[in-house]
């Protein structure tokens, strides 16, 4: 990319700042970057991330809340989560994520259901404990099957002071089953990403070693970090056992509490989404001498290499296995690549998600022709950042919790095909009449992951770029 090209992209983002007051613009600025050769090279990412928003900005984030209910312990399939405080945070939350599980709803599945103990304002006044206790009482008379139950803490249980570690406790022994407080009261930390840490934390601290696997084997794996959204951990599911490997604990789409229990025998963890569960690969790396691994299993190019890689910590007949699943499936992605590639190359798409997905799904985009003009998270660190520049092509747009204003600027002086983003901006660009694709539950889609989830990636971004509601459309805006 020539060097005028570059300075095109950087006064597109001063462009777009120009609109904001001097100390916002400077803060801001912090949060933008377009990418150089030397960048992609060394890994050296300028970009501020995981730092409280700027107040008056519409923000794309979520809270702490959300980053543990929604994403690590709502998908524990044998659990009631009870959503501890007013109603509104557990409406909102409800089935969003689309985290498929095994089981019957109401007897030993809860994935579905909205627990909550809907605080009013004498609630407020007096404290919930009472009623906390009352509700876990309840949930177990109700669901004799639950296994556990986990208390997500709301913002004004937190403000209140009231004492969740105590019922906790106290439930548990009367119970007979772990109540596990959680305190992911929304007001904490800067995103969803602290909740992610609580969760972990409170993982850690109640559940990781309590349960004994009966046998152990040489080719015992975790698959850590996938919520199995429109059945992605499924799908992942079938090529390690595929390769001769046993899945004994997935964390935690279609996860169970015993899962998380044993999870300390496994061999190996298989970290899928890094930014969320990191926290319980190291501890147990530290913990138990568990290794861990990052894959990725969005588009083939990226399959392949992860279980190469994952075959690698095993011994030959694993290793063999991996090249035997992957010669079978070749002929179909080549097939796949060739029936769409042609309809998508060089399609511009510009990328706005969680913590994960705005870098392991490059490859799966690039597998079909399309580029990749701009991407970013709304709530990375900075070694996500880090890890995201060396994927990128010069001259890509990288940025951290851009507001909605600044996603339809760059959106529009980019021109793009197609944006992926969450279900907040979608109707967004419905109306300005882009393409768009929902990557944060695959819309009413799935599974994305492994070979078998490719094929519906490609299919879903045919369908949505090349839709012919598109020429028939003209946005009034």
């Amino acid at each position: 990319m020539s060097t005028k090209e570059i300075t095109d992209k950087q006064q597109i983002i001063e462009e777009l700042l120009e609109v904001y007051p001097e100390r916002t613009k400077k803060f801001k600025k912090k949060h933008f970057q377009v990418v150089e050769e030397e960048n992609i090279e060394n890994g050296k990412c300028s970009v501020k991330s995981n730092i409280k928003s700027r107040p008056g900005v519409m923000t794309i984030r979520g809270c702490a809340y959300a980053g543990s209910k929604g994403v690590v312990w709502g998908p524990i399939k044998d659990m009631i989560h009870i959503s501890h405080g007013p109603v509104g945070c557990g409406q909102y939350s409800w089935g969003t994520r689309r985290n498929y599980a095994n089981g019957t709803l109401g007897v030993n599945n809860f994935t579905a259901m909205q627990v909550t103990s809907d605080f009013q304002e004498r609630d407020i006044v007096f404290g919930g404990d009472k009623k906390l206790e009352a509700l876990c009482k309840e949930v177990k008379e109700m669901f004799p099957l639950a296994k556990g139950i986990s208390i997500q803490s709301e913002c004004p249980v937190g403000l209140i002071g009231d004492d969740i570690e105590a019922v906790g406790k106290k439930m548990t022994k009367e119970l007979g089953i772990p109540v596990i407080p959680v305190r992911c009261e929304g007001f904490r930390g800067v995103s969803q990403s602290l909740g992610h840490h609580i969760a972990n934390d409170t993982i850690r601290d109640h559940v990781m070693g309590t349960r004994e696997l009966e046998e152990c084997g040489p080719y015992d794996v975790a698959i850590i970090g996938d919520y199995n959204i429109g059945g992605d951990a499924w799908a992942s599911r079938i090529l390690l056992e595929e390769i001769g490997l046993r899945v004994i604990a997935q964390w935690s789409g279609d996860g169970s509490i015993n899962e998380l229990g044993i999870t300390h025998k496994s061999k190996l963890n298989l970290i899928h989404c890094y930014r969320s569960m990191n926290y319980m690969a190291k501890t147990m790396e530290a913990e138990y001498g568990i290794p861990w691994m990052e894959y990725n299993f969005f588009g083939p190019t990226k399959t392949i290499e992860s279980l190469r890689a994952i075959a690698a910590h095993f011994d030959e007949t694993i290793q063999a296995n991996a090249e035997r699943v992957i010669a079978a499936y070749q002929a179909e992605m080549d097939e796949i690549i060739q029936k769409y590639r042609p309809r998508l190359e060089g399609k511009k798409v510009m990328l706005i998600i969680g913590g994960l997905r705005a870098r392991h799904t490059i490859g799966a985009y690039e597998d079909l022709g399309m580029k990749i003009v701009a991407t970013g998270y709304e709530f990375a660190h900075k070694d996500d950042y880090e890890k995201t520049i060396t994927e990128l092509k010069e001259g890509t747009i990288l940025y951290d919790d851009p507001g909605a204003y600044d996603v339809e600027f760059l959106s529009d002086k980019l021109d793009i095909d197609l944006m992926g983003a969450g279900v907040k901006e979608k109707y967004v660009y419905h109306k300005l009449g882009v393409p768009f694709r929902q990557m944060h539950s695959w819309d009413y889609s799935g599974p994305y992951h492994g070979f078998d989830g490719f094929k519906v990636f490609a299919q879903d971004m045919d369908t949505a770029i090349n839709s012919p509601v598109w020429g028939l459309m003209k946005a009034p805006f």
